[in-house]
Formats: structure tokens, sequence, C-alpha cells
């Protein structure tokens, strides 16, 4: 496999996410709105935006907020979230193995679901131009950081209910991101099941929820890595 990092594959990056953004902006409103709510300043949520970039671990760390802001408890929950990028991060190995300098640098820091996901896709139709991904995370991020200042000033002026359909933007945008990574029932509904059932069966007896991502995460794993040895396919 040749990879390659051009500006044209930054672009096409670019233009690959652009259906995403549409899913995307509700999230970051979100966001933005929970942030107004815990009493961040407009600057901190977009200084908060700009470097965590993770719609996911920005929302568990602003629901335990308190008055004296929770380090260790928001650590640990946004780390637990996070750690499936533990688990993605190899399968773009190639492509920033390909990369020099502050290119290499800027695509670790911006791994986000949305872009590994189109990149996941690029790759299994034998393109491996490793600027895509960089172009897909930018695309991601601009609108990102616009949807969240939004969302803060929309939170001052607009208290929305608990259970709002605009809170169910974050738990869609992920279950979307589904559809450019599915090959076909007969390759991928083993795992993903065992995934889903398993984070739904531990779920109430964890301390923090959000461990049962990668809990399912990687027994989905472990159970497609079995059926891709000789002895799954026994």
């Amino acid at each position: 496999m040749t990879v390659i990092a051009t500006r044209e594959g930054f672009w096409r990056g670019m233009r690959a996410c652009v259906p995403l953004i549409i899913g995307l902006l509700p999230f970051g409103l979100v966001v933005g709105v929970v942030a107004q709510s815990k009493g961040l300043s407009m600057f901190e949520t977009a200084l908060m935006s700009a470097i965590v970039f993770a719609g996911t671990a920005q929302i568990l760390a602003l629901e335990t907020w308190q008055e004296a802001a929770p380090v260790l408890p928001a650590t640990v929950a946004a780390l637990a979230v996070n750690l499936r990028f533990a688990l993605m991060g190899p399968s773009l190995a190639p492509w920033f193995d390909a990369m020099r300098g502050w290119r290499r640098w800027l695509s670790v820091a911006a791994v986000v679901d949305h872009a590994w996901a189109l990149s996941l896709a690029e790759m299994r139709n034998g393109r491996h131009d490793a600027m895509f991904y960089l172009g897909a995370a930018f695309g991601l991020w601009a609108p990102w950081m616009v949807s969240t200042v939004i969302g803060h000033a929309m939170g001052s002026v607009v208290a929305l209910p608990p259970g709002h359909p605009l809170f169910f933007a974050a738990p869609a945008c992920l279950i979307a991101l589904l559809v450019p990574v599915w090959r076909g029932a007969g390759i991928d509904i083993l795992p993903w099941a065992v995934a889903a059932a398993t984070s739904l069966l531990v779920t109430p007896m964890l301390p923090i929820p959000a461990l049962a991502v990668v809990i399912g995460a990687v027994s989905g794993s472990l159970v497609g890595a079995w059926r891709d040895t000789a002895g799954g396919r026994a």
C-alpha cells in the first residue's frame, strides 16, 4: 500500500465531510447550550471546543460540572469515553506515519469519530491520500466551533427543558457514523450486535456509565477478531 499526501486529498476530505456537518451542527448547539447553563463564558466554551474537539467528552464533562469544578470525575469520564480512540488510532497509523512535521501532529490532535469513519471508508475504497483525513477533520472543526458558540448565545435566551429533541443530536450523530463503515450483515452484524448488547448489559453495573462504551467496543472487537481467525471461521 502506497500512501501519499496531496492538496487534492485535503480538499476531497473537506468535501466529503459536508453531509455530516448537517448532523454536527445541532450536536454543537447542545454543547454550547449546556456550557452556558453550567456558567462557562462564550470564550471558555469556544476554547474548550477548539482544544478538546470531542462532543461526547465535552457533554460528559459538562454534565458533571458543579460550582467547584470536579476535575477528577470529569477527567475520568472523558478518558473513559475517549478510550475508543485507542482502537481507532491504529487503523489510521499508516496515514499518520506517511506524514511529517505539523501535518502529522495536527492530524493526531484532530482525531474525531466523523473524520475517522470517512477515512476508513476511503481506505476500503482503495484510496490512500493521508491529507484526506486532515481535510475532513478541519472541515468538521470549523463548523463545530461556530455551532458551539451559537449554542452558547442561544442558551442565554432560551432554556431547553430536559428531554428536548435537540439533545438527541449527540446520539443521532454517532449513530449516523455507522453508515459509511457498514460492510453488510454477513461481515458486521455479529461484532456490532455483541458490542451493543454488552454495552446495554453492563451500563447499570458501572459507577461511570461511559465505561460501557469502552467495554462494548472491546467486546465487539474481540468477537470480530475471533471471527476473522481460522478458528472463528471453522
